[in-house]
Protein backbone atom coordinates (compact mmCIF):
# COMPACT_ATOMS: atom_id res chain seq x y z
CA UNK A 1 0.00 0.00 0.00
CA UNK A 2 3.19 2.65 0.81
CA UNK A 3 4.57 1.26 -2.11
CA UNK A 4 1.62 2.40 -4.21
CA UNK A 5 0.69 5.91 -2.33
CA UNK A 6 4.58 6.57 -3.33
CA UNK A 7 4.74 5.44 -6.99
CA UNK A 8 0.87 7.93 -6.97
CA UNK A 9 2.83 10.50 -5.41
CA UNK A 10 5.72 9.81 -7.76
CA UNK A 11 3.73 10.41 -11.09
CA UNK A 12 2.09 13.44 -9.78
CA UNK A 13 4.29 15.41 -9.06
CA UNK A 14 6.23 14.35 -12.50
CA UNK A 15 3.16 15.47 -13.82
CA UNK A 16 3.40 19.07 -12.66
CA UNK A 17 4.85 21.97 -14.83
CA UNK A 18 7.58 23.30 -13.41
CA UNK A 19 5.82 27.16 -13.69
CA UNK A 20 3.02 25.32 -10.92
CA UNK A 21 3.09 27.76 -7.99
CA UNK A 22 3.04 25.26 -5.33
CA UNK A 23 2.93 27.05 -2.76
CA UNK A 24 -0.07 28.99 -3.64
CA UNK A 25 -1.84 25.59 -3.86
CA UNK A 26 -0.67 24.87 -0.42
CA UNK A 27 -2.16 27.96 0.92
CA UNK A 28 -5.43 27.18 -0.49
CA UNK A 29 -5.74 23.97 0.48
CA UNK A 30 -4.32 25.29 4.21
CA UNK A 31 -7.27 27.87 3.88
CA UNK A 32 -10.10 25.05 2.79
CA UNK A 33 -8.79 22.72 5.79
CA UNK A 34 -8.93 26.23 8.35
CA UNK A 35 -12.51 26.48 7.20
CA UNK A 36 -13.57 22.82 7.63
CA UNK A 37 -12.02 22.52 11.22
CA UNK A 38 -13.23 25.50 12.47
CA UNK A 39 -16.80 24.75 11.19
CA UNK A 40 -16.69 21.10 12.21
CA UNK A 41 -15.70 22.88 16.18
CA UNK A 42 -18.30 25.82 16.44
CA UNK A 43 -20.94 25.14 14.86
CA UNK A 44 -23.93 23.46 17.08
CA UNK A 45 -27.22 22.97 18.00
CA UNK A 46 -29.40 23.64 21.50
CA UNK A 47 -33.09 22.69 22.25
CA UNK A 48 -35.36 26.06 23.19
CA UNK A 49 -37.87 25.88 25.07
CA UNK A 50 -40.59 25.17 22.25
CA UNK A 51 -38.41 21.86 21.68
CA UNK A 52 -36.82 23.33 18.85
CA UNK A 53 -33.11 22.52 17.91
CA UNK A 54 -31.45 26.42 17.50
CA UNK A 55 -28.21 26.81 16.21
CA UNK A 56 -25.92 27.68 18.69
CA UNK A 57 -21.95 27.96 20.02
CA UNK A 58 -19.15 26.80 22.29
CA UNK A 59 -17.97 30.26 21.97
CA UNK A 60 -21.40 31.55 23.64
CA UNK A 61 -20.56 29.89 26.98
CA UNK A 62 -16.73 30.13 26.26
CA UNK A 63 -15.52 32.81 24.88
CA UNK A 64 -11.65 32.01 26.20
CA UNK A 65 -11.83 29.58 22.84
CA UNK A 66 -12.01 32.78 20.73
CA UNK A 67 -7.98 32.37 19.91
CA UNK A 68 -9.42 29.00 18.08
CA UNK A 69 -11.17 31.26 15.95
CA UNK A 70 -7.70 33.28 14.94
CA UNK A 71 -6.10 30.13 13.75
CA UNK A 72 -9.23 28.23 11.77
CA UNK A 73 -11.10 31.57 10.51
CA UNK A 74 -9.05 31.17 7.21
CA UNK A 75 -11.30 32.65 4.58
CA UNK A 76 -9.32 36.01 4.17
CA UNK A 77 -6.47 33.82 3.15
CA UNK A 78 -8.67 31.78 0.52
CA UNK A 79 -9.97 35.48 -1.05
CA UNK A 80 -6.04 36.33 -1.06
CA UNK A 81 -4.82 33.29 -3.02
CA UNK A 82 -8.72 33.71 -5.08
CA UNK A 83 -6.94 37.08 -6.27
CA UNK A 84 -4.07 35.92 -7.48
CA UNK A 85 -5.24 32.72 -9.00
CA UNK A 86 -7.59 34.76 -10.62
CA UNK A 87 -4.85 37.72 -12.04
CA UNK A 88 -2.22 35.29 -13.13
CA UNK A 89 -5.09 32.88 -14.88
CA UNK A 90 -6.86 35.81 -16.90
CA UNK A 91 -3.30 37.44 -17.52
CA UNK A 92 -2.09 34.03 -19.26
CA UNK A 93 -6.03 32.85 -20.78
CA UNK A 94 -5.47 33.06 -24.88
CA UNK A 95 -8.77 32.57 -25.20
CA UNK A 96 -10.04 35.52 -23.83
CA UNK A 97 -12.05 36.95 -20.61
CA UNK A 98 -15.42 34.97 -21.75
CA UNK A 99 -13.96 31.17 -21.68
CA UNK A 100 -11.62 32.06 -19.10
CA UNK A 101 -14.99 33.17 -17.04
CA UNK A 102 -16.73 30.37 -18.05
CA UNK A 103 -14.07 27.84 -17.33
CA UNK A 104 -13.73 29.37 -13.90
CA UNK A 105 -17.67 29.66 -13.37
CA UNK A 106 -17.68 25.81 -14.20
CA UNK A 107 -15.23 24.96 -11.29
CA UNK A 108 -16.50 27.47 -9.05
CA UNK A 109 -20.26 26.01 -9.81
CA UNK A 110 -20.58 22.90 -10.16
CA UNK A 111 -21.05 21.30 -7.12
CA UNK A 112 -23.50 23.87 -5.94
CA UNK A 113 -26.71 21.86 -8.23
CA UNK A 114 -26.08 18.60 -6.67
CA UNK A 115 -26.39 20.20 -3.34
CA UNK A 116 -29.33 22.11 -3.97
CA UNK A 117 -31.15 19.40 -5.27
CA UNK A 118 -30.09 17.27 -2.33
CA UNK A 119 -31.23 19.44 0.34
CA UNK A 120 -34.54 20.26 -1.48
CA UNK A 121 -34.75 16.05 -1.11
CA UNK A 122 -33.94 16.11 2.45
CA UNK A 123 -35.85 18.91 3.92
CA UNK A 124 -39.27 17.41 2.06
CA UNK A 125 -38.51 13.84 3.35
CA UNK A 126 -37.29 15.62 7.40
CA UNK A 127 -40.55 17.45 7.24
CA UNK A 128 -42.48 14.64 6.10
CA UNK A 129 -40.75 12.62 9.19
CA UNK A 130 -42.04 15.70 11.59
CA UNK A 131 -38.99 17.37 12.09
CA UNK A 132 -40.01 20.74 13.29
CA UNK A 133 -39.85 24.08 11.14
CA UNK A 134 -37.51 25.64 13.62
CA UNK A 135 -34.83 22.89 14.06
CA UNK A 136 -35.07 22.23 9.68
CA UNK A 137 -34.38 26.09 9.29
CA UNK A 138 -31.70 25.86 11.78
CA UNK A 139 -30.18 22.76 10.42
CA UNK A 140 -30.48 24.29 6.48
CA UNK A 141 -28.48 27.48 7.38
CA UNK A 142 -25.82 25.70 8.93
CA UNK A 143 -25.20 23.96 5.83
CA UNK A 144 -25.87 26.42 3.38
CA UNK A 145 -24.26 29.17 4.68
CA UNK A 146 -21.59 29.04 2.42
CA UNK A 147 -23.18 29.65 -0.28
CA UNK A 148 -23.00 33.29 0.79
CA UNK A 149 -18.93 33.23 0.54
CA UNK A 150 -19.25 31.55 -2.97
CA UNK A 151 -21.79 34.22 -4.09
CA UNK A 152 -19.55 36.68 -2.89
CA UNK A 153 -16.01 34.97 -4.32
CA UNK A 154 -17.63 34.38 -7.64
CA UNK A 155 -18.64 37.66 -8.20
CA UNK A 156 -15.20 39.18 -7.41
CA UNK A 157 -13.83 36.52 -9.64
CA UNK A 158 -16.00 38.06 -12.84
CA UNK A 159 -15.11 41.22 -12.38
CA UNK A 160 -11.05 40.32 -11.85
CA UNK A 161 -10.74 42.25 -15.08
CA UNK A 162 -11.77 45.51 -14.09
CA UNK A 163 -10.43 45.30 -10.99
CA UNK A 164 -7.00 44.78 -12.72
CA UNK A 165 -8.25 48.63 -14.59
CA UNK A 166 -6.81 49.74 -10.99
CA UNK A 167 -3.99 50.36 -8.32
CA UNK A 168 -5.26 46.80 -6.28
CA UNK A 169 -3.13 47.85 -3.51
CA UNK A 170 -5.24 51.69 -3.58
CA UNK A 171 -8.16 50.50 -4.39
CA UNK A 172 -8.21 47.85 -1.06
CA UNK A 173 -7.41 50.55 0.80
CA UNK A 174 -9.92 52.38 -0.30
CA UNK A 175 -12.15 49.46 0.29
CA UNK A 176 -10.90 48.82 4.04
CA UNK A 177 -12.09 53.06 4.34
CA UNK A 178 -15.63 51.96 3.28
CA UNK A 179 -15.38 49.23 5.73
CA UNK A 180 -14.21 52.04 8.35
CA UNK A 181 -17.12 54.67 7.07
CA UNK A 182 -19.64 51.81 7.74
CA UNK A 183 -18.92 50.54 10.87
CA UNK A 184 -18.83 54.16 12.14
CA UNK A 185 -22.86 54.80 11.00
CA UNK A 186 -23.65 51.49 11.98
CA UNK A 187 -22.09 51.25 15.66
CA UNK A 188 -21.00 54.97 16.33
CA UNK A 189 -23.74 56.87 14.96
CA UNK A 190 -26.23 53.65 15.60
CA UNK A 191 -27.23 53.84 11.83
CA UNK A 192 -29.26 51.06 10.27
CA UNK A 193 -28.66 47.10 10.32
CA UNK A 194 -28.60 47.20 7.13
CA UNK A 195 -25.52 49.16 6.01
CA UNK A 196 -23.53 46.61 7.24
CA UNK A 197 -24.09 44.68 4.35
CA UNK A 198 -22.14 46.99 2.35
CA UNK A 199 -19.19 45.22 3.89
CA UNK A 200 -19.57 41.88 2.51
CA UNK A 201 -18.11 43.18 -0.90
CA UNK A 202 -15.77 46.08 0.44
CA UNK A 203 -14.88 43.87 3.27
CA UNK A 204 -13.58 40.76 1.11
CA UNK A 205 -12.44 43.03 -1.96
CA UNK A 206 -9.42 44.19 0.39
CA UNK A 207 -7.85 40.47 0.10
CA UNK A 208 -8.76 39.68 -3.00
CA UNK A 209 -7.42 43.03 -4.32
CA UNK A 210 -4.02 42.65 -2.37
CA UNK A 211 -3.88 38.98 -4.01
CA UNK A 212 -3.80 40.66 -7.21
CA UNK A 213 -1.74 42.99 -6.20
CA UNK A 214 0.72 40.00 -5.38
CA UNK A 215 0.28 38.49 -8.70
CA UNK A 216 1.85 41.74 -10.18
CA UNK A 217 4.49 41.19 -7.94
CA UNK A 218 3.36 44.50 -5.96
CA UNK A 219 3.78 42.30 -2.96
CA UNK A 220 7.21 40.86 -3.49
CA UNK A 221 8.98 41.91 -1.01
CA UNK A 222 9.53 40.00 2.86
CA UNK A 223 9.43 43.51 4.75
CA UNK A 224 5.85 44.38 3.13
CA UNK A 225 4.52 41.12 4.41
CA UNK A 226 6.15 41.36 7.61
CA UNK A 227 4.36 45.18 7.53
CA UNK A 228 0.63 43.85 6.86
CA UNK A 229 0.95 41.31 9.52
CA UNK A 230 2.27 44.17 12.07
CA UNK A 231 -0.11 46.46 11.11
CA UNK A 232 -2.86 43.99 10.62
CA UNK A 233 -2.10 42.32 14.12
CA UNK A 234 -2.13 45.66 15.80
CA UNK A 235 -5.30 47.26 14.54
CA UNK A 236 -7.20 44.01 15.22
CA UNK A 237 -5.83 44.48 18.79
CA UNK A 238 -6.91 48.15 18.94
CA UNK A 239 -10.37 47.93 17.87
CA UNK A 240 -10.79 44.60 19.98
CA UNK A 241 -9.51 46.10 23.43
CA UNK A 242 -10.07 49.60 23.14
CA UNK A 243 -13.47 49.71 20.86
CA UNK A 244 -15.21 46.31 21.85
CA UNK A 245 -14.89 44.35 18.59
CA UNK A 246 -15.61 40.95 19.27
CA UNK A 247 -12.44 38.83 20.06
CA UNK A 248 -13.81 36.22 18.16
CA UNK A 249 -13.33 36.07 14.57
CA UNK A 250 -15.67 34.16 13.74
CA UNK A 251 -20.02 34.92 14.55
CA UNK A 252 -21.01 34.15 18.08
CA UNK A 253 -24.80 33.08 18.58
CA UNK A 254 -26.38 36.25 20.75
CA UNK A 255 -23.61 38.52 20.54
CA UNK A 256 -24.77 42.00 18.76
CA UNK A 257 -21.95 42.03 16.56
CA UNK A 258 -20.24 40.12 14.09
CA UNK A 259 -16.43 40.57 12.78
CA UNK A 260 -17.42 37.54 9.83
CA UNK A 261 -21.19 38.70 8.13
CA UNK A 262 -21.21 41.10 7.19
CA UNK A 263 -16.88 41.69 7.64
CA UNK A 264 -16.29 44.72 10.50
CA UNK A 265 -13.12 46.13 10.27
CA UNK A 266 -11.71 44.34 13.36
CA UNK A 267 -12.27 41.42 10.55
CA UNK A 268 -10.59 43.34 7.80
CA UNK A 269 -7.67 44.56 9.97
CA UNK A 270 -7.17 40.66 10.47
CA UNK A 271 -7.65 39.63 6.95
CA UNK A 272 -4.69 41.71 6.23
CA UNK A 273 -2.76 40.19 8.99
CA UNK A 274 -3.70 37.01 7.30
CA UNK A 275 -2.42 37.85 3.97
CA UNK A 276 1.19 39.05 5.50
CA UNK A 277 1.10 35.45 7.46
CA UNK A 278 0.35 34.31 3.56
CA UNK A 279 3.03 35.72 2.32
CA UNK A 280 5.69 34.83 4.98
CA UNK A 281 4.91 31.40 4.52
CA UNK A 282 4.41 30.55 0.67
CA UNK A 283 8.63 29.86 0.23
CA UNK A 284 8.74 27.62 3.26
CA UNK A 285 5.46 26.00 1.76
CA UNK A 286 6.52 25.95 -1.69
CA UNK A 287 9.66 24.04 -0.70
CA UNK A 288 7.68 21.75 1.51
CA UNK A 289 4.99 20.92 -0.94
CA UNK A 290 8.08 19.81 -3.40
CA UNK A 291 8.00 16.43 -1.67
CA UNK A 292 6.00 14.12 -3.44
CA UNK A 293 3.90 12.90 -0.82
CA UNK A 294 2.99 16.35 0.47
CA UNK A 295 2.34 17.97 -3.44
CA UNK A 296 0.09 14.86 -4.21
CA UNK A 297 -1.76 15.80 -0.78
CA UNK A 298 -1.93 19.35 -2.30
CA UNK A 299 -2.77 18.52 -5.60
CA UNK A 300 -6.32 16.44 -4.41
CA UNK A 301 -6.81 18.80 -1.98
CA UNK A 302 -7.23 21.47 -4.24
CA UNK A 303 -9.15 19.34 -7.04
CA UNK A 304 -12.01 18.79 -4.04
CA UNK A 305 -11.33 22.34 -3.33
CA UNK A 306 -15.00 23.33 -3.92
CA UNK A 307 -17.15 20.31 -3.37
CA UNK A 308 -15.41 20.10 0.40
CA UNK A 309 -15.89 24.08 0.98
CA UNK A 310 -19.95 23.13 0.12
CA UNK A 311 -20.71 20.23 1.12
CA UNK A 312 -18.76 20.08 4.80
CA UNK A 313 -21.50 21.55 6.52
CA UNK A 314 -24.01 19.11 4.99
CA UNK A 315 -21.89 16.65 6.47
CA UNK A 316 -22.16 17.28 9.33
CA UNK A 317 -25.99 17.84 9.35
CA UNK A 318 -26.08 14.55 8.21
CA UNK A 319 -24.70 12.89 11.05
CA UNK A 320 -26.41 14.71 13.68
CA UNK A 321 -29.83 13.92 11.60
CA UNK A 322 -29.14 10.24 12.06
CA UNK A 323 -28.41 9.90 15.24
CA UNK A 324 -31.61 12.49 15.96
CA UNK A 325 -34.12 9.10 16.85
CA UNK A 326 -31.30 8.18 19.14
CA UNK A 327 -31.90 11.37 21.87
CA UNK A 328 -28.80 12.50 23.20
CA UNK A 329 -26.03 12.46 21.70
CA UNK A 330 -22.75 14.22 23.33
CA UNK A 331 -20.82 16.67 21.39
CA UNK A 332 -23.65 16.81 18.62
CA UNK A 333 -27.45 17.21 20.06
CA UNK A 334 -26.35 18.30 23.33
CA UNK A 335 -25.42 22.48 24.24
CA UNK A 336 -21.86 23.46 23.75
CA UNK A 337 -21.47 24.89 27.56
CA UNK A 338 -18.54 22.65 28.73
CA UNK A 339 -14.75 21.62 27.53
CA UNK A 340 -16.20 18.30 28.02
CA UNK A 341 -18.62 19.33 25.18
CA UNK A 342 -15.41 20.34 23.15
CA UNK A 343 -13.75 17.21 23.64
CA UNK A 344 -16.58 14.84 22.51
CA UNK A 345 -16.73 17.23 18.70
CA UNK A 346 -13.26 16.57 18.44
CA UNK A 347 -14.04 12.70 18.50
CA UNK A 348 -16.85 13.03 15.88
CA UNK A 349 -14.45 14.91 13.51
CA UNK A 350 -12.63 11.46 11.65
CA UNK A 351 -15.90 10.33 11.02
CA UNK A 352 -17.13 13.97 9.63
CA UNK A 353 -14.14 13.46 7.82
CA UNK A 354 -14.62 10.09 6.29
CA UNK A 355 -18.34 10.90 5.54
CA UNK A 356 -16.89 13.64 3.69
CA UNK A 357 -14.43 12.11 1.81
CA UNK A 358 -16.88 9.49 0.78
CA UNK A 359 -19.11 12.49 -0.35
CA UNK A 360 -16.92 14.52 -2.33
CA UNK A 361 -15.56 11.02 -4.18
CA UNK A 362 -19.21 9.98 -4.51
CA UNK A 363 -19.23 13.38 -6.57
CA UNK A 364 -16.42 13.09 -8.89
CA UNK A 365 -17.45 9.67 -9.95
CA UNK A 366 -20.73 11.18 -10.54
CA UNK A 367 -19.11 13.81 -12.52
CA UNK A 368 -16.66 11.49 -14.75
CA UNK A 369 -19.06 8.45 -15.18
Amino acid sequence: MADRIAALAGRIAAATPDTRDRGVDALRALAIAGVVLGHWLVTAWATDQAGNLRIASPLTAMPALAPMSWVLQTLAVFFFVGGYSAARGLRSARDGYLPWARRRLARLLAPVLPLAVFWAVLALALASAGVSRGTLRSFALSALGPLWFLAVFTVLTLATPLLGRVRPIVAAGCMACVVLAVDVIRFGLEGPAWTGWANLAAGWLVPYLLGMAWAGGGLARRGTAVMLLAAGTAGTALLVVAFGYPASMVGVTGEAISNLGPPSLAGVCFGLAQAGAALLAHWPLTRLARRPRVWAAVVVANLSAMPVFLWHQTVLVLTTVTLLPFGRAAGLLDAPVSAQWLLWRAAWLPLFAAALAAAVLALRQRRFS
